[in-house]
């Protein structure tokens, strides 16, 4: 039976809008859509290895895998005896180097005292010059007009000789007192130079000393607990994690094509496969600076005619909110399917 004509026209327009809307459905941008959504996410924290900083065998641990810690908490010991030796030398070179000091500084007081002598007989030199060189004009003058003799004049001329050698000899010695009072300046300034020095070594050894107590750097719950009494360790050689369970978040590697309109602060529906029937919320945190591949070694670009267009991903960080029961029990690594409401609701 034939269809009536405007059944016909009817269909057909329908048939037309229904095609005209599936295609624009199929080739609308994947970033204009109400939300986003990966299930290339993972739970994160930025965890902290732990290493001692000098070489040395084990006697104590104070941990065990999967222990809460907080900062500051002692983990391990290094056995600490040569170390106590180091320090304890160090100790006695500080304590030699400021009875150096002290001995020095006894001797430029001394040394000022004997300049302040010598500056004394320096000036009762100068008085008796004076006093002979006067007997010398006076003697002089009588041996003149023959009221005095010459062997008096003699003597004045002598004593004046003595007096001006006494002088010179007394000046010398005040000079070297001074030159001395300068050598034993600069041997103090050598002597604190040493004690810098000294103390210098015995904070090293100190610093060495306290590197045996192996803490925790942050606040977390231990992991991957290698530590064992009596091992040698090495320095810089991980002992340890401390995973901070709750300063967690996400990273999520959305595709290029759906990060349009992504921007911080925006909710976050968040599945984990782990803890089925749970949806925990979050923010958008920031948006990563570069791809994933961007920061391999061997640049995955290539340059010949052989070229295949990959959509790259971006991480992007998602906060979890606070004040949730369920995020006690995520752990760094668990897979996650977070979904962004780009129009928030």
């Amino acid at each position: 039976m034939a269809l009536p004509k405007t059944v016909k026209i009817t269909s057909a327009v329908l048939l037309l809008a229904v095609g005209t809307a599936v295609f624009f459905y199929i080739n609308r941008p994947e970033s204009s859509g109400s939300s986003q959504s990966t299930d290339d996410a993972y739970v994160q924290a930025d965890f902290t290895m732990v290493a001692p900083q000098i070489a040395g065998t084990v006697d104590r641990v104070l941990v065990e895998d999967n222990q809460p810690v907080k900062a500051g908490d002692l983990l391990a010991t290094i056995d600490d005896r040569d170390f106590v030796v180091e320090l304890d030398a160090a100790k006695a070179q500080v304590a030699s180097a400021t009875a150096s000091i002290a001995g020095l500084q006894a001797h430029l007081a001394r040394q000022e005292t004997g300049i302040r002598e010598a500056q004394a007989i320096v000036a009762a030199d100068e008085a008796a010059l004076q006093l002979a060189k006067t007997n010398q004009v006076r003697y002089r003058n009588l041996a003149g007009d023959g009221s005095g003799t010459v062997q008096a004049l003699q003597q004045a001329d002598a004593q004046l000789s003595i007096q001006q050698a006494n002088r010179e000899k007394d000046q010398a010695g005040l000079q070297g007192a001074r030159q001395q009072l300068d050598i034993l300046r600069s041997d103090l300034e050598k002597a604190r130079a040493v004690l810098a020095e000294a103390k210098a070594a015995q904070a090293a050894a100190e610093l060495k000393l306290s590197y045996t107590r192996i803490i925790a750097p942050i606040s977390g719950t231990t992991g991957q607990t290698s530590v064992r009494v009596g091992a040698f360790v090495s320095a810089g050689k991980p002992l340890l994690a401390v995973v901070p369970l709750d300063a967690l978040y996400i990273t999520a590697n959305f595709r290029e094509t759906q990060l349009q309109h992504v921007r911080a602060g925006q909710i976050v529906d968040i599945t984990v496969d782990a803890l089925p029937g749970e949806v925990l919320k979050g923010r958008v945190a920031s948006l990563g600076p570069a791809s994933g591949v961007s920061y391999s070694a061997v640049a995955p670009h290539n340059a010949t005619g052989n070229f295949t267009k990959i959509v790259q991903r971006l991480p992007v960080r998602i906060r979890i909110d606070a004040n949730q029961s369920a995020t006690s029990r995520l752990r760094v690594g668990m897979s996650v399917t977070p979904t962004i409401r780009i129009v928030s609701g």
